[in-house]
């Protein structure tokens, strides 16, 4: 694996050895410790788009893998004369750059920057328009694995994938780039994907979805809930990228597709916990109620701290030879 920028190319193969890295990783964590892996590499973080989780995240899991890390902020930088996407790449290369996570406004451009041939260095894509986020779909696997394995019984999720669980994805599935790496990542791994929203937030090109990756679409949220699902994840109302009513009022949308309380309360009712999960930055009272957030069987926390756990995955096996082989053997070179 060169680059990290889409979930649809993984294989189920390489979806799980990131993901068993990721378990290890959360155990070195766990324990307070750091690997430095990563000790005299650089890693440049080039956020041209607004972050706090993503982006503390990336630094925490490089920080813990000893690397030094480089922040780019595209305010107060050269951006601001005209300088390229190309030339900000050239010139931190020739910095000793040794990765680049990029976050980026517009949809392509970490695969632009990987594929140019402007440097030749690993691409971690931390978001891309409205197009893919690789390491928030990879840290929702990792977070379902868990799940499934706690509810399963098992010792460790290690070697698992999610064969049998169905996951509900509620909500702003038009804007949202989780939405889409998690269809493809949770298919690969054996879900069955199951998406919410009214039709005004769904995209055009959903046929091609049901086509390749067999998703189930509901317009009804109370429809989807009586099909009892494993999990369900909600959305945030993108309205930083919205030009256009897409429904009525805040009110509205609640009614008809927020996990209310009431709505929580019927999913608790099943035989066994749902996991209930947000990739954050939640809207409380819109899109997702205080029962459901802060339940025990939410997972919204968890999935921060798997968060940077699989991001020390991903930087470890893209700059550094090793394997989840290698960790569990107990070689941490």
């Amino acid at each position: 694996m060169k680059h990290l920028l889409d979930t649809r190319e993984l294989t189920r193969e390489e979806a799980i050895e990131i993901l068993d890295v990721a378990d290890y990783m959360a155990q070195v964590k766990a324990e307070n410790r750091t690997l430095n892996v990563l000790n005299g590499k650089t890693v440049v973080n080039l956020f041209f788009e607004d972050s706090t989780r993503t982006r503390l995240s990336f630094e925490a899991a490089e920080k813990r893998l000893g690397a030094a890390v480089t922040n780019f902020s595209a305010s107060g930088s050269s951006l601001s004369k005209g300088e390229s996407l190309k030339d900000t790449a050239q010139t931190l290369k020739a910095i000793a750059a040794d990765a680049f996570v990029i976050r980026h406004s517009a949809s392509g451009a970490p695969q632009r920057l990987a594929e140019a041939g402007w440097t030749d260095i690993p691409v971690l894509n931390a978001g891309d328009g409205t197009h893919a986020h690789p390491t928030q779909a990879l840290l929702d696997a990792v977070s379902l694995r868990q799940y499934k394995a706690e509810r399963d019984g098992l010792n460790s999720p290690r070697g698992t994938d999610l064969s049998g669980m169905r996951v509900l994805i509620v909500g702003d599935i038009l804007h949202s780039r989780v939405a889409r790496s998690n269809l493809w990542l949770l298919h690969t791994l054996g879900a069955q994907v199951v998406f919410v929203a009214p039709p005004t937030l769904l995209p055009l090109n959903t046929a091609s979805w049901v086509e390749e990756a067999g998703v189930e679409i509901f317009h009804d949220f109370d429809e989807a809930i009586a099909t009892n699902p494993d999990a369900v994840m909600l959305l945030r109302i993108q309205k930083e990228r919205m030009n256009a009513a897409y429904f009525p009022s805040a009110e509205e949308y609640t009614d008809l597709w927020g996990l209310t309380a009431e709505r929580f309360a019927t999913l608790q009712a099943q035989p066994q916990p749902v996991a209930i999960l947000h990739p954050g930055p939640m809207n409380r009272g819109l899109e997702i109620c205080t029962e459901a957030a802060d339940a025990t069987n939410s997972w919204v926390l968890r999935q921060v701290s798997n968060g940077v756990a699989l991001r020390m995955a991903v930087l470890y096996l893209l700059l550094t030879d090793g394997s989840s082989a290698k960790l569990y053997a107990g070689d941490e070179s």
